[in-house]
């Protein structure tokens, strides 16, 4: 009898497990159907019923099984004690997915074992991003990808084709954030990554520099005090 009872119970849930995708797979088409130039990257339930996300272009909304409403804003799970932030954490995970992914496009500096993760995006010309590197020089055991992202002058542009062109990016870059010392070499280079900084900072709907972010993509803020940006790495999962 058990036996009857547990393969009835999986049945059960593969049916539901099914329906779930059906009914998610009706709404993607449903979307592009209606949004033809809208790209939906996915399509999932959320905890109450009748409610599904949708994820288009890096943007969160929200519909019924029908498509017939859209909305979007943050969507909190009030059903214990302490508010939870569906939209909140659902942004996080798609931040840190695209800024993983995004690595080979980042300056890159590594300090001890380098297990906890510090994203930046910074212009070589942002006084707060000088002031930042002598913040990020007190940190310990930290990985920080920096995404030159030049959008204060064309100087700006040029010294972040210097900084990506150089031999070794990193000593580049804080030779001259930290040291002031001259960019030379050659700016022909791919420079492309330049490019795809602003691609993903646009996504991000960042304003200015600096931008901070940590492994968890949670974004911390601008420029941070060493000990305000510690105490956030101590709460955050390692990569």
């Amino acid at each position: 009898m058990y036996r009857t009872i547990a393969v009835s119970v999986l049945a059960a849930a593969s049916f539901t497990a099914a329906s779930a995708e059906t009914e998610e797979a009706g709404i993607r088409q449903a979307f592009v159907a209606k949004f033809p130039k809208m790209s939906v990257e996915s399509v999932s339930r959320t905890p109450f019923a009748g409610i599904y996300e949708v994820v288009v272009a890096g943007d969160v909304f929200y519909t019924d099984a029908k498509l017939s409403y859209l909305f979007s804003g943050n969507l909190l799970d009030v059903r214990s004690g302490q508010p939870r932030n569906i939209t909140q954490e659902t942004n996080a995970k798609l931040a840190s997915g695209a800024l993983v992914k995004a690595t080979d496009f980042a300056v890159k500096r590594v300090k001890g074992s380098g297990k906890r993760v510090v994203y930046t995006f910074e212009d070589p010309n942002c006084g707060y991003c000088k002031e930042l590197q002598k913040e990020l020089a007190k940190l310990n055991d930290v990985t920080i990808y920096t995404f030159l992202w030049p959008i204060l002058s064309p100087d700006s542009v040029e010294k972040s084709k210097a900084i990506w062109c150089s031999k070794d990016r990193a000593k580049s870059w804080e030779d001259y954030m930290i040291k002031g010392v001259a960019l030379k070499g050659k700016t022909d280079c791919d420079t492309s990554a330049l490019e795809r900084n602003a691609k993903l900072a646009q996504r991000f709907n960042l304003k200015g520099t600096p931008a901070i972010y940590i492994a968890s993509g949670e974004q911390v803020g601008g420029y941070v005090p060493a000990e305000k940006l510690e105490a956030v790495l101590s709460g955050a999962p390692a990569r």
